[in-house]
């Protein structure tokens, strides 16, 4: 299935860049933090067949526009129906990784289910960074990747002093398993910083500082939620979100199948079919 490059303009003269495939019931994919459009290049066409899969460059990120401002999830949020409208879509499936489960979690919050059908949730968290004021409980529930603010600030240094494709692919190599290629992590890595590192940082611990267990149980999408074993964000941190919303459905990758952050990537094949089935 031919995937094009088009590209779409939203206000503030805006152009967010996406790629294309396919016709029918859309399916929007919304890439994680720092993350592209391209790094879907196995699901684009694969997942094509009877539908229309158009997966988004967020601000700054990718092929997309780089303002100066704007890099706040509730703004991602409003992009995103933005783009729905100019594009007039309509009973659309959401996909969002990471940060994209974020904005879509915003979108819904903001704007309800206005132009959705189904969600689908790959791998991110309720809350990235704890709550010292959490019961231990819900600490244990949530399970974040920051235990803390001052833990959050370090990874912002981190950020913003990984300036290049190397220290990038550093950065983020712990988000993978061992299997993947140098090579691959690189090529990663090379699109990560096509969004500037100061709008990477500041993106990065506006997403953190954010808790959503309080709007993921008001969801009333039929949902499918991916985790991995082998992921930054543990399973059941995966399956307590799937518990919060009725009917849920959740699949969770084995490590030795490539269960990390990125198991769209890593595996595939199997992240595909899974996609595919609950669509169906």
């Amino acid at each position: 299935m031919p995937v094009a490059r088009n590209s779409v303009t939203i206000s503030g003269g805006l152009t967010l860049s996406y790629l294309e495939a396919g016709e029918g019931k859309p399916l929007v994919m919304l890439p994680g933090w720092s993350q592209s459009a391209a790094e879907f290049k196995h699901q684009v066409s694969a997942l094509a067949e009877g539908r229309r899969v158009i997966a988004l460059d967020l601000r700054g990120h990718g092929e997309s526009d780089k303002p100066a401002g704007g890099y706040r999830i509730s703004r991602l949020a409003a992009d995103l129906r933005e783009v729905l409208i100019a594009l007039n879509l309509h009973d659309v499936d959401l996909l969002g990784h990471s940060m994209g489960c974020s904005v879509s979690w915003s979108y819904l919050e903001l704007f309800g289910a206005e132009r959705l059908s189904r969600l689908i949730l790959v791998d991110e968290a309720a809350a990235v960074t704890g709550n010292p004021s959490w019961p231990q409980e819900e600490r244990e529930a949530l399970d974040c990747l920051f235990p803390g603010p001052i833990d959050l600030a370090e990874q912002y240094h981190k950020v913003l002093t990984a300036t290049d494709a190397e220290a990038t692919a550093d950065l983020l190599a712990g988000m993978f398993t061992a299997e993947v290629a140098r090579e691959d992590l690189l090529w990663i890595a090379a699109e990560n910083i096509k969004l500037p590192r100061i709008h990477a940082a500041n993106l990065v611990y506006h997403l953190a500082i954010i808790d959503w267990h309080d709007v993921i149980p008001t969801i009333r999408l039929p949902t499918l939620v991916v985790g991995g074993h082998a992921s930054i964000f543990p399973a059941h941190t995966q399956e307590w979100i799937a518990e919060q919303i009725p009917g849920a459905e959740c699949v969770i990758f084995d490590a030795g199948e490539g269960g990390s952050h990125f198991m769209f990537y890593e595996n595939p094949a199997k992240f595909n079919a899974v996609v595919e089935t609950f669509l169906s």
